[in-house]
């Protein structure tokens, strides 16, 4: 499901794209060296690290404040951005990657590519079956009120006699 709050096309949703990218790269990045410092037995520049990578995390949600407003999300359309997010990544995404690496004779990152492939299908249905879960609890919660209701209805009948 793209986005149905902006316009793909404005420049400004695909600078917060862009930013939330970064944003979250740099997070990610910075962890990773804190954890090749720790290893190294610097523990001083692997705090600075992760300090920073805190604070590229609280960057990245307020683009993502942006991108997808608080006020128009559900769990279900969560849901169903991850689903559609984790079938990008291994319908198109990370095949085309696994192409270009074979292409260029890169084994260790084809090895990669394909475990990627393997988890992302497996995220898209874990997010799946989540939704169906939901979906299948709010229609039992739907009956469960509509009994209610029909319940009031005729106690309230009894006493309107």
């Amino acid at each position: 499901m793209a986005n149905p709050f902006h316009d793909p096309a404005s420049a400004t949703i695909q600078n917060l794209e862009s930013a939330f990218a970064g944003e979250s790269m740099a997070h990610i990045k910075y962890r990773y060296f804190a954890k090749i410092c720790r290893e190294m037995g610097d523990e001083e520049t692997a705090q600075a690290f992760d300090a920073t990578a805190d604070q590229e995390v609280m960057h990245a949600f307020g683009h993502l404040d942006l991108l997808y407003p608080k006020a128009r999300m559900s769990p279900a359309r969560a849901l169903q951005f991850a689903i559609e997010g984790e079938t990008h990544e291994y319908t198109e995404m990370y095949p085309s990657f696994r192409h270009a690496a074979v292409a260029e004779g890169h084994d260790a990152a084809v090895k990669e590519i394909d475990e990627q492939i393997a988890e992302s299908k497996e995220h898209a249905e874990q997010f799946k079956a989540v939704l169906e879960k939901a979906a299948k609890r709010f229609a039992a919660l739907a009956k469960v009120e509509e009994r209610h209701a029909a319940h009031y209805q005729a106690a309230l009948d009894k006493i309107s006699v």
